[in-house]
């Protein structure tokens, strides 16, 4: 089984996006990015370090505000829930959980599987195979993800257009 990417626990970071020209954005597992930028001497105490270095930082959340478990599963609320099958590739899935009960997804690669499958950003995780994950936190989900089988059958929650 080759390796996954943007969905777990591990720091180890993998390519998630690149091509010709253009900065190559990179995502560790546990959903940080960072690109590769340009450090210049006079920026930079350690003179040891390479001119194309690292720069990690976290994404905000793309949602626009906290929701609850008990708002997502309010019967006539503004959700409305969706099931794919997303079939891992050598890379992973090609999306990134994030949040805490509930979790939510916080991007998706858009040539990846999960953006083949229909899955999109802001929308709440409710199952993962069969098993009901509204009360864990992303790195308890990314880990039943990255353990479990390639193929994942996933419930999300996606608000509805007003």
């Amino acid at each position: 089984m080759g390796p996954r990417t943007a969905v777990g626990p591990s720091k180890e970071a993998k390519e998630v996006a690149g091509g010709q020209g253009g900065a190559r954005m990179r995502s560790c597992s546990d959903g940080s990015r960072y690109s590769r930028r340009r450090v210049s001497p006079s920026n930079n105490s350690s003179s040891s370090s390479s001119s194309s270095s690292p720069v990690l930082y976290n994404p905000k959340s793309v949602l626009k505000r906290p929701v609850s478990t008990e708002e997502l599963q309010r019967p006539g609320g503004p959700y409305i829930k969706k099931t794919f099958t997303i079939v891992g590739d050598a890379v992973g899935w090609g999306f990134v959980v994030r949040g805490n009960r509930p979790c939510h997804i916080q991007a998706v690669e858009p040539c990846g599987p999960a953006a083949a499958a229909g899955m999109k950003v802001c929308q709440f995780v409710v199952s993962l195979n069969g098993l009901s994950v509204l009360n864990l936190d992303y790195r308890t989900v990314s880990h039943l993800i990255l353990t479990g089988p390639s193929t994942v059958v996933m419930e999300v929650m996606e608000e509805t257009d007003h």
